[in-house]
């Protein structure tokens, strides 16, 4: 059964809400539909497959059946009556989350490159020897997994120093960076 997002998790993603902790809003950012619960457990130290489990039982993710996550239905056009309940062009405008709209490609060298660079301007100063290790850690990650754990710690070291915004929009970032999970 592959995970999917629900609509309570797609809330809980939104800048500005927090209930849940790092480990789970970077789960639900990688649930896009081609991993079970199964498929989460190397990650979070071992922990992946309970937390997805947790978030199934709490309405964070549903499970579908298939390999792949199927196309969403397209959404009906709107009645003359549901379109007066439509914000004004302005009013949307100022509600768009202003995270930019990543279109390169998605790969391992340039998910390091992104991660060496907040290093540098996260920790470099700050903490050296911190630094060092991240540094270490990004060299010898060779697969997305690796990569993964890596990000992991950085991102829980920048939530104590900068905030969960911050932390949460790097791991957004890195959500768009990475490669797709494949499917073995």
């Amino acid at each position: 059964m592959q995970l999917h997002k629900t609509d309570r998790a797609r809330a809980e993603l939104r800048p500005g809400v927090r209930t849940l902790g790092q480990r789970e809003r970077t789960l639900l950012l990688m649930a896009d539909g081609s991993k079970s619960a199964q498929d989460f457990r190397p990650l979070f130290d071992g922990d992946g497959e309970a937390i997805a489990l947790r978030l199934l039982r709490e309405g964070f993710l549903e499970a579908h059946p298939g390999k792949t996550a199927a196309a969403p239905a397209p959404a009906p056009a709107p009645t003359p009556a549901q379109l007066q309940n439509f914000p004004s062009p302005e009013t949307t405008q100022a509600i768009q989350v202003s995270a930019d709209q990543f279109e390169g490609k998605r790969s391992l060298a340039t998910t390091r490159m992104f991660l060496f660079d907040i290093c540098e301007r996260m920790f470099a100063r700050r903490d050296p020897v911190m630094a060092e290790r991240f540094r270490e850690a990004l060299r010898n990650a060779k697969d997305r997994e690796s990569m993964l754990t890596a990000s992991r710690y950085m991102i829980e070291e920048i939530e104590k120093i900068a905030g969960h915004e911050r932390a949460d929009s790097i791991s957004e970032r890195i959500a768009m960076l990475l490669p797709q999970h494949q499917a073995a």
